[in-house]
């Protein structure tokens, strides 16, 4: 199977913080055209053991930062 360098989404597992007050995002995956049309093909590197809340969210800066410096790497 073939993807494309980039994602177009990133997965991240939400859990609630211990004092009840707002969520942390832990990366947890990707996501990429689906090489055969519609769709996607998501790539779990890890996956949610408490709560299993999974959500998908665009490119943001930090992972552009990221992708750049893999890129330069190979």
């Amino acid at each position: 199977m073939v993807y494309v360098d980039d994602p177009v989404l990133i997965a991240y597992a939400v859990y609630r913080r211990r004092s009840g007050k707002g969520v942390n995002y832990e990366r947890i995956g990707r996501a990429y055209p689906h090489n055969r049309g519609e769709g996607l093909t998501v790539i779990f590197d890890a996956w949610p053991l408490k709560g299993g809340h999974i959500i998908l969210l665009e490119l943001d800066e930090a992972d552009d930062r990221r992708l750049l410096a893999q890129a330069k790497r190979r």
